[in-house]
């Protein structure tokens, strides 16, 4: 028995150790698991999808064909809306204000490349950021409002396609006065407060001067100065050029009801604005133009620099004449205008 006492001794201490190492194993074995699964889980999250950032210069309803058309062709070009890539939407439905505080927070979002429309949605975008791509589904002249160094050369971080709307300037008053033969006064409503803007508003009153034209120039800056607008024409003018832009987009139709009160005929160049009750535009095609600025994101997916992708051009115009606009206003549009028109709205 006192053999066995003391054997006894040792064997509990030993089975005591043995018991302590057992437990600090297991201690670190569980700390280890539990260190690392945090780790292996971050590991099996998806990786971020390249992520665009889409400024809606107008409300969606004013921009849906041109999103649809712009995310059918990514999809031609294998990217897919929430699988190969993510779209984050933001509309600043006409309030130039909007752009700056949008542009910030896609900066912090860190998107990969921000597509907008109009000069002071890119020129605002331009300011807010010099790295992330910015592409241009349309800018009336890129390199008079400064967006760009030149159409061939962008350099920087923006590129996309030009509305060559100074440049349509002499072809959309020439319509003008096939519509409005005895057009002697010509008034113009633009925003003062968009740069793309007041360089258009400039060229209409240098080519309607050109022609014998009198001209009124109307500036707004908020929605609030169109109606005031309207009531200082009084009845000044024969027919009214309105100069696009997403302020007076937005209110296409208050200004087409008051263009229709007033008995004026409307010119402008976004279709749009003529489904919205305008006579009449011309101008560059705007869902082609989207279509393309697709284009310009893929190549930028791809690893080209946007400095490095030329300025496009359009290469569709078109001419629309809303009839029934035309017989509200007394109007008698020649047959042969209507044939050359690309679309007739009644």
């Amino acid at each position: 028995m006192a053999g066995l006492g003391l054997l006894a001794k040792p064997t509990r201490l030993a089975i005591v150790l043995w018991l302590l190492v057992f437990f600090i194993d297991a201690d670190t074995l569980i700390g280890g698991v539990v260190v690392a699964w945090p780790l292996a889980a971050r590991a099996q999250q998806p990786a971020r999808l390249p992520t665009i950032g889409y400024v809606g210069a107008n409300r969606p309803s004013v921009e849906s064909q041109r999103i649809d058309v712009f995310v059918q062709r990514l999809r031609e070009l294998g990217w897919i809306e929430g699988r190969t890539i993510a779209i984050e939407y933001r509309w600043a439905e006409g309030r130039n204000e909007r752009f700056a505080e949008i542009a910030a927070e896609f900066v912090r979002l860190k998107v990969d490349v921000i597509v907008t429309v109009g000069t002071p949605a890119v020129v605002t975008a331009k300011e807010a950021t010099s790295v992330i791509p910015i592409v241009f589904a349309g800018a009336g002249d890129p390199v008079g409002t400064g967006l760009v160094s030149s159409l061939a050369r962008p350099g920087g971080n923006v590129t996309g396609l030009s509305l060559q709307t100074t440049d349509s300037v002499g072809k959309r008053l020439e319509l003008l006065r096939e519509v409005v033969p005895d057009l002697r006064r010509l008034a113009i409503l633009a925003d003062a407060g968009n740069p793309q803007g007041v360089l258009e508003m400039g060229e209409v009153q240098a080519a309607a001067r050109g022609l014998g034209i009198e001209v009124a120039p109307l500036e707004i800056r908020r929605a609030e100065d169109i109606t005031p607008a309207f009531d200082a024409l009084k009845g000044r003018a024969d027919a009214l050029v309105v100069v696009a832009g997403p302020l007076v987009t937005t209110n296409r139709i208050r200004i087409n009801i008051l263009a229709l009160g007033a008995r004026l005929p409307t010119m402008h160049n976004l279709r749009g604005n003529v489904e919205a009750g305008g006579l009449m535009s011309y101008g560059a095609n705007f869902p082609d133009l989207y279509r393309r600025a697709a284009d310009y994101v893929d190549k930028i997916f791809r690893g080209t620099k946007p400095g490095d992708l030329p300025v496009e051009q359009p290469t569709k115009f078109d001419l629309i004449i809303n009839v029934t606009t035309a017989k509200a206003l007394g109007l008698t549009i020649p047959e042969s205008f209507l044939l050359r028109a690309d679309e007739v709205i009644e």
